[in-house]
C-alpha cells in the first residue's frame, strides 16, 4: 500500500485506523446487523422493533454533548474514545445475558442494553471525528474515507454472512439461541481488536472536542443562514424519513416472508456488497466534483427503495433491489459524512457534530415511532375508489409512507445546499455513468482530472463555512 502520509507518524496512525474500521465492522456484521433479529427471536412486536431501532440511538446521542463538554474539562480526546469504545465492547453482555436470565422481560431488557451499546459509540463518536479531522489531509479525504469505508463494507459482508451461516447452521440444530450467543461474544472480541489500533493511533495534539455553544450577537441570525444548519436539517429529516421504513425490513423478512435466517443474510449482504464495489467511484467523485452533486444524483433513487419492496415477493428480485440501495446508501453516506468536514471549522467541529447527531437522532427516533404505530395499525384489506386490495403486509403502507416523507424531503430541501469548496462541474448523468463503469481505464481519467487545478463553480464561497 502507497504511503497514506509523508509524516511516518501520520501515517502509522490512519494505517491503525483501517485496522480499527475492520474490526469495527467485524463487530457491526456479526452483532448488530442481528439485533433485530434477536429482538424477533424474543417474539418483539412491530411496535418494539421501532422502539428498539429509534430510542436507544436518541438516549445515546445525548452522551455526544456529555463527549464535547468532556473534552473541554479534560482538554484530551484519545482517552475518550477508547473509554467510549470499550463500553461499547462491554454492552454485549448484557445485551447477550439479561434476555436469558429474566426472559419476562426480554424485550424491554435488550432496548435498555442497546442504549449502553450505542452510548459508548457516541461517547468516542465527537473526539474521534475531530482526530481524525486533523490526521486526513483535506485534499485526500474522499479518497482515504472512501478506502476506510471500503475495508468497512468489504469486512461488514464478510462477518454478516459469517454470522448467517453460523446462526443458519444454529437453527437447523434447534439451538437458535446458541448462535447468537456466538454471534455476540464474535462481536465483542471485534471491538476489543479496534480499541487497540485506537490505543496505537497518535493525537497529534490538535483541535480538542470540547463544546462551544454559539452563543453572541448574532448568532441565531448566522444559524438562520447557515449552511451547515441547512444540512443538519436535511440530514435529520432523511434520518426521519428513511426511519419510517428501515427498522421494519427485518421484520418483513422473517416474519411476513418467512426467510431464513440464511436468506435474510444474503439479502442483507447484497446491498453491503454494491456499497464495496461503488464506494471507490463515489470516494473519487466527491474528491473532484463535491459532496453536493453526490448527495442530489443518489437523492434520486433512495426515496425510490421502500417503494420498490412492495411490487414482488421474489427473492431474486430483492436482492437486485437490495444492489441498487447499497449503490446509492454508498454515495449518499460517505458524501454525508464528507460534507461535515468541509463545512465546519476544526474549532467548531465538536459542537456542531454533536448537536448534528443529536438532531439526527431525534428524526431516527420519530420516524421508527411512526414506522412501528404506522405497521401495527395498517389494514391488509381495503377499498381504494372501489377496488378492493389485499396487502401481503400492514408493512406495505410503512414503505409507501417512507417513499412519499424521502421524495419531499429531497424535492424540498436538496437544491438549498450549497458546495463549499472549489469543485469541477458534472452532470446527474455522467455521475450515474462515471460510479457504475469501474475499469481501469475510468480511474486514471479520474486521476488525470483530480490532479488538474479546480474551479470554483457551485458557491461563492470557499474554505469551511460557519468558521
Amino acid at each position: 500500500m502507497k504511503p497514506l502520509s509523508r509524516d511516518p507518524v501520520i501515517d502509522k496512525s490512519l494505517r491503525h485506523s483501517l485496522k480499527d474500521a475492520a474490526a469495527f465492522a467485524g463487530m457491526t456484521g456479526v452483532g448488530e446487523t442481528y439485533l433485530s433479529a434477536y429482538a424477533l427471536f424474543w417474539n418483539a412486536t412491530t411496535p418494539q422493533i421501532g422502539v428498539l431501532a429509534s430510542v436507544p440511538p436518541l438516549l445515546a446521542s445525548l452522551v455526544q454533548l456529555v463527549s464535547a463538554w468532556l473534552g473541554h474539562v479534560t482538554g484530551h480526546r484519545k482517552a475518550i474514545v477508547l473509554l467510549g469504545a470499550s463500553v461499547q465492547s462491554f454492552a454485549w453482555l448484557p445485551i447477550l445475558l439479561l434476555p436469558i436470565l429474566l426472559p419476562e422481560y426480554a424485550v424491554p431488557l435488550i432496548i435498555a442494553s442497546v442504549v449502553l451499546y450505542h452510548g459508548g459509540a457516541h461517547l468516542a463518536a465527537p473526539q474521534w471525528s475531530s482526530l481524525m479531522g486533523d490526521i486526513v489531509p483535506q485534499r485526500r479525504r474522499g479518497r482515504f474515507f472512501g478506502l476506510r469505508t471500503r475495508i468497512v463494507t468489504l469486512v461488514t459482508f464478510g462477518s454478516l454472512m459469517l454470522g448467517g451461516f453460523l446462526l443458519h447452521a444454529a437453527s437447523s440444530e434447534g439451538r437458535t439461541l446458541l448462535g447468537f450467543m456466538l454471534l455476540f461474544g464474535i462481536a465483542a472480541v471485534a471491538r476489543m481488536v479496534s480499541v487497540y489500533h485506537l490505543a496505537h493511533m497518535k493525537d497529534p495534539g490538535g483541535q480538542v472536542a470540547a463544546m462551544d455553544l454559539p452563543i453572541g450577537r448574532g448568532w441565531l441570525h448566522q444559524l438562520r443562514h447557515s449552511n451547515a444548519v441547512r444540512f443538519s436539517v436535511f440530514f435529520a429529516l432523511m434520518q426521519f424519513s428513511v426511519a419510517i421504513a428501515s427498522p421494519f425490513f427485518t421484520v418483513y423478512m422473517l416474519r411476513d416472508l418467512e426467510f431464513s435466517y440464511l436468506a435474510f443474510t444474503l439479502n442483507t449482504g447484497t446491498a453491503i456488497l454494491a456499497q464495496f464495489l461503488t464506494l471507490t467511484q463515489w470516494g473519487r467523485i466527491s474528491d473532484v466534483f463535491g459532496n453536493r452533486r453526490v448527495l442530489a444524483v443518489t437523492g434520486l433513487f433512495i426515496p425510490l427503495m421502500p417503494l420498490l419492496w412492495t411490487f414482488s415477493t421474489d427473492f431474486y428480485y430483492l436482492l437486485a433491489i437490495q444492489a441498487l440501495s447499497g449503490f446509492s446508501w454508498a454515495g449518499f453516506t460517505l458524501s454525508a459524512s464528507n460534507f461535515i468536514y468541509d463545512l465546519i471549522a476544526p474549532n467548531r467541529r465538536a459542537t456542531y457534530l454533536a448537536i448534528h447527531n443529536v438532531l439526527a437522532a431525534v428524526g431516527v427516533f420519530g420516524g421508527a415511532l411512526l414506522g412501528g404505530l404506522l405497521g401495527a395499525l395498517m389494514p391488509t384489506d381495503f377499498n381504494v375508489f372501489g377496488f378492493a386490495v389485499h396487502w401481503l403486509s400492514p408493512l406495505y403502507g410503512v414503505f409507501i409512507a417512507s417513499t412519499l416523507v424521502r421524495a419531499a424531503v429531497v424535492i424540498l430541501l436538496i437544491p438549498k445546499l450549497r458546495e463549499v469548496r472549489a469543485v469541477r462541474p458534472i452532470t446527474t448523468s455522467a455521475v450515474i455513468f462515471r460510479v457504475t463503469r469501474i475499469n481501469a481505464l475510468a480511474g486514471l481519467i479520474f486521476e488525470i482530472i483530480g490532479s488538474r487545478p479546480r474551479k470554483e463553480v457551485e458557491s461563492n464561497e470557499s474554505g469551511a463555512a460557519d468558521s
